[in-house]
């Protein structure tokens, strides 16, 4: 299991470990008793493709497919393979034989592009000296669902018997509140945070839940902030 360290609202701070949560099991495609097995089959050839097939026959061979079938490769098409391996290619559709430079894109909050830059090292910081921290900026669940884009949940545990009622008095205190508690990591306390070397950084809210003696202490992941689009000119001007 992965740690990470974490303090309360009070600034007591313990290591706990965390795991991914679980979704609840999602309907079964098939019959029931009997086992469903996903095959691959070979769809088109290079030869078969449209910039090949054009060519060759034309940029106009739109009658040529409905009299006959020259962008199926009869000798191949359909037949199952199973060992794949993913290559890369260039513009021209050469197999490159190195794996490319990577380019990070910076994008604005309208869609457009703000920079290209190298990939910056991006370094985990839940398990650092400093613990992952409560920011103080709580929101209402209900509000939090709506604002905020949550694409991963992960669930801390306790390792002995005083974490556990270090976790527990956490999920009871935002239980109570009906809240969610923004994380911040860092030595400011309010960075994002980054689980694993070069991962993604999340803003990170906790959620607490009780029942009777059992809680569960969730951290809801997200990146992408929901807001309402700005009027266009024409909705301002009526």
């Amino acid at each position: 299991m992965r740690q990470i360290h974490i303090a309360n609202a009070g600034g007591r701070d313990a290591t706990v470990t965390f795991v991914s949560a679980k979704a609840p099991a999602g309907p079964k495609p098939g019959l029931p008793g009997q086992e469903i097995e996903f095959r691959r089959y070979l769809a088109a050839t290079p030869a078969t493709m449209h910039a090949q097939i054009e060519s060759t026959l034309g940029p106009d061979y739109g009658d040529q497919l409905v009299a006959g079938d020259p962008e199926v490769d009869l000798e191949v098409v359909g037949r199952q393979f199973v060992p794949s391996a993913r290559v890369f290619l260039t513009a021209k559709g050469d197999v490159m034989h190195a794996v490319p430079n990577t380019v990070e894109v910076i994008l604005n909050p309208d869609g457009s592009e703000r920079e290209r830059r190298a990939p910056e090292d991006q370094h985990a910081n839940v398990n650092a000296d400093l613990p992952v921290r409560w920011t103080g900026k709580t929101v209402k669940k209900r509000d939090a669902v709506r604002k905020f884009a949550f694409t991963r949940t992960i669930a801390l545990s306790h390792v002995d018997g005083l974490s556990f009622d270090f976790l527990a008095a956490m999920a009871k205190e935002l239980a109570n509140s009906d809240e969610v508690v923004l994380l911040g990591g860092g030595s400011s306390g309010k960075e994002p945070l980054v689980l694993q070397e070069n991962g993604s950084p999340y803003r990170a809210f906790l959620e607490g839940r009780v029942d009777g003696d059992k809680f569960a202490l969730l951290l809801h992941l997200s990146h992408l902030e929901l807001k309402r689009p700005a009027p266009a000119e024409a909705d301002k001007a009526e």
